[in-house]
């Protein structure tokens, strides 16, 4: 079935006039720690929100370690305990989940499928006849057949797809509303691959992203699992905001607790609950506080299995990131899942090109991965940027833009200038290096010291 612009509102529109949260002003959780001079290790304070992620993870990452090769690397592996979860996950299937078309708008029952076997030709004394095309046709190896997949204590079975739903159990009984898991189970054994969107709720191309790549799929010719929840932070996304109910930034709680926070128990539960159960992760965001990023990928090359798994996205940069405490890809890489998070474009915006370019990259991925078989063609490779470095402003007032997303620039080169609308000063901001413009902030308001301009470095790396 052809995919249907048209239906982008509606899909989105379903979701937003959900009943939510009403948000929650995160002031009495450490009331009674600070009577007592004593602080929870669970308890974070609002003001100590990073003032731009994009800007503090790139900021803080560890440099490319060149020292080993990539033979010398060993992949993190999940412990025994995480093993015997998962184990005790997939004995706990309560129902068999329908298999639904995930393409209709409105899913209906299709009665089951009545399998019809050809009778062999016989000839004249009742023997089968020999055609020449099985005389000649050489025995093909059979791929090995999908099982069936536990989630969510629903057992999807080989060859179908369906939505699963996904509760936290954070909010009121009679106000819970859960949030929607696409599940694709391929006729064929292969890697289960999960898809996240929106872990900040204002963050839209990665719904889309997720939504376009899901419901292409055929499961009859899938080999392995699809995974998508294209809005991880249902009550953010539902009052427009990158924060949960609390103000906490979720992609900052991972792998989460259960007895922590509101975002901690968020974060454990999907964690726990799904991520665990995937081989591969991609994670997609978006620019936030007013800033857009060139499709890219942020992965940690000195992962070997990580770096490998960043050759099978088309058409798609890579930022050397080795990513900061809690964030989803850092807890599922020490979880042994092979993780990168895919950034394209800006928050608050549905953009076309960008989302195009993501689900162009997934499909890449998953044909790279052997886990569907089309004719897809390549295009030129991007390059790794190993280095980048954030140019802030030194001055406050508004932002004029001279380059665009994607521009390459020169050492010294102006960027853009901070005009102050009182006195009429006009302050330059250059490049501090050559390289690309991978991420910037849109025309706007600044106060000096702010985040402006993102340039990718093509560094170079011994040995390579």
């Amino acid at each position: 079935m052809l995919f249907d612009a048209s239906r982008i509102p509606s899909f989105l529109l379903a979701l937003a006039i959900a009943p939510g949260l009403v948000s929650l002003p995160a002031l009495a959780e450490n009331t009674s720690a600070d009577a007592t001079g004593e602080t929870s290790p669970n308890a974070v304070r609002v003001a100590e929100l990073a003032e731009d992620e994009d800007v503090e993870d790139i900021e803080q990452s560890e440099p490319l370690d060149s020292t080993k090769t990539e033979t010398q690397r060993e992949p993190e592996s999940a412990t025994d305990t995480d093993g015997k979860k998962q184990a005790a996950q997939e004995e706990r299937a309560q129902r068999v989940a329908p298999n639904i078309d995930l393409k209709e708008v409105v899913p209906e029952p299709t009665p089951s499928a009545t399998v019809t076997t050809p009778e062999p030709e016989t000839g004249a004394g009742g023997e089968a006849k020999e055609t020449p095309e099985t005389l000649q046709a050489e025995p093909a190896p059979e791929p090995e057949k999908a099982s069936s997949f536990t989630l969510l204590g629903s057992e999807v079975m080989p060859g179908t797809s369906t939505r699963l739903a996904w509760s936290p159990g954070i909010q009121i009984a009679g106000l819970s509303q859960p949030t929607p898991v696409l599940v694709v189970n391929g006729v064929n054994a292969g890697p289960t691959l999960c898809l996240t969107g929106a872990v900040h709720g204002d963050e839209l191309n990665g719904i889309e992203i997720i939504r376009r790549t899901v419901y292409d799929l055929n499961p009859e010719k899938l080999s392995g699992r699809v995974v998508g929840i294209p809005i991880v932070n249902l009550p953010g996304f539902q009052q427009a905001s990158r924060y949960l109910p609390d103000r906490r930034d979720l992609n900052r709680h991972f792998p989460g607790s259960e007895t922590g926070s509101l975002a901690d128990r968020i974060a454990h539960s999907l964690f726990e609950n799904i991520i665990r159960r995937c081989n591969m992760l991609v994670d997609i965001h978006t620019g936030s506080l007013k800033r857009t990023n060139l499709p890219q990928l942020r992965a940690d090359m000195n992962n070997p299995d990580v770096a490998r798994f960043t050759r099978g996205f088309d058409r798609m940069a890579v930022v050397h990131s080795t990513g900061s405490a809690g964030m989803l890809r850092t807890a599922a890489v020490e979880a042994g899942i092979t993780t990168v998070t895919m950034e394209a474009g800006e928050s608050h915006r549905i953009q076309e090109h960008q989302i195009e370019a993501g689900v162009n990259s997934l499909t890449s991925l998953m044909e790279k991965q052997g886990m569907i078989s089309r004719m897809f063609v390549w295009g030129d490779p991007e390059p790794v940027y190993y280095d980048s470095d954030w140019i802030r402003a030194d001055h406050g007032g508004i932002l004029f833009s001279e380059v665009e997303l994607g521009a390459n620039v020169s050492e010294g080169e102006i960027l853009g200038y901070v005009a102050d609308p009182i006195t009429n000063a006009q302050h330059p901001i250059r490049s501090t290096s050559k390289g690309r413009i991978i991420g910037m902030a849109v025309d706007q308001v600044v106060m000096a010291g702010f985040a402006a301009y993102h340039i990718g470095t093509e560094a170079e790396v011994p040995g390579e």
